[in-house]
């Protein structure tokens, strides 16, 4: 599977973001392409992303860079770690959830 982007390692680890926790790429809703991160979907692609929407959460868009297992969208948001490798995900990507998801609204 083709991870595009500004990677720096086989683990998915991109220019932008490459702490030892940063080992997912996602597929994106709008070119179905990995990317490791938002930033080098941007610089990658000459069209906008798009979010995935909530009746789609089950694809199989997010890679472990580890494993190179999948997961659905949704088994990822409830994830802490790859449930094939038990590799922990960096907790700080739920901050940047919205640039890939289309989240439901929080009641005010």
């Amino acid at each position: 599977m083709q991870i595009h982007g500004q990677t720096v390692d086989a683990q998915t680890r991109c220019v932008h973001y490459r702490s030892e926790l940063d080992i997912v790429a996602i597929r994106f809703f709008c070119c179905g392409r990995f990317y490791p991160c938002y930033q080098c979907h941007a610089a990658g692609e000459t069209h906008a992303a798009q979010l995935w929407p909530a009746d789609l959460w089950t694809e199989q868009a997010i890679l472990c860079g580890v494993c190179r297992g999948t997961l659905s969208i949704a088994d990822y948001r409830a994830a802490t770690a790859c449930p094939a490798c038990g590799a922990a995900f960096n907790d700080g990507c739920r901050a940047h959830a919205h640039l890939y998801f289309d989240l439901p609204a929080t009641p005010p």
